[in-house]
């Protein structure tokens, strides 16, 4: 297996990761995202508009960098590509699923929960994972044990992340980000409230801010 592809340049620490049921949602919401500071999201596979909503924001909002979530099975490898997305998540790994982005040249992030996982992970190139679930998988204290043995890793913590843990999280040094979805609560979502979605781009923004300055 070659070196994975790097991540594309992007600047926030905060990714949003999104289910999107309606794909006529996808462009205002990737432009409420860039209005409150964040230029990175992930759209999930986990509803078949999944795809098409990559597609709108690949095409209508070059200034985001739209990834893909959930991705688990090797034909929505190229899937995901086809659709414009730029990178791609995955709560675990395979090494099926790895030779599919390898083959494709499809920036990365495996998923993983325990040290052995890390362990293999960082064997096949990878220095960036997805630590999920994270907080079922120890959370902050698993950040902080997984330090010592494999300090050389960094992660983007999901699941259990929120306002009132988020500069915990990043004042970590093996933390690059941290992803959530309560950016994009559905009830906005449903009503259209793109104020509402950039409110709270603005406050992880901020709260990033400040975990990264401290």
């Amino acid at each position: 297996m070659t070196t994975p592809v790097a991540l594309p340049a992007f600047t926030t620490r905060v990714l949003p990761v999104i289910v999107i049921t309606d794909v006529a949602q996808a462009v205002p919401l990737a432009e409420a995202l860039l209005a409150g500071g964040i230029d990175a999201m992930e759209i999930t596979l986990r509803h078949v508009a999944g795809l098409p909503a990559i597609e709108a924001v690949a095409r209508a909002v070059p200034d985001m960098r739209v990834g893909a979530g959930t991705v688990t099975k090797v034909h929505e490898v190229e899937q995901v590509c086809n659709a414009g997305a730029g990178f791609a998540l995955s709560p675990g790994f395979t090494p099926e699923l790895l030779d599919a982005v390898q083959a494709a040249s499809l920036p990365f992030v495996p998923g993983v929960m325990t040290p052995g996982e890390v362990m293999r992970a960082r064997e096949l190139g990878f220095g960036l994972m997805k630590l999920f679930p994270a907080e079922q998988a120890g959370g902050i204290g698993m950040l902080r044990a997984l330090a010592g043995p494999l300090g050389d890793v960094r992660f983007c913590p999901t699941g259990g992340v929120s306002p009132a843990n988020l500069a915990d999280f990043l004042k970590q040094p093996n933390v690059a980000m941290v992803g959530g979805s309560w950016l994009t609560p559905l009830e906005a979502l449903q009503a259209r409230d793109w104020g509402r979605i950039t409110a709270l781009a603005r406050q992880a923004c901020e709260l990033a801010a400040s975990a990264t300055a401290a």
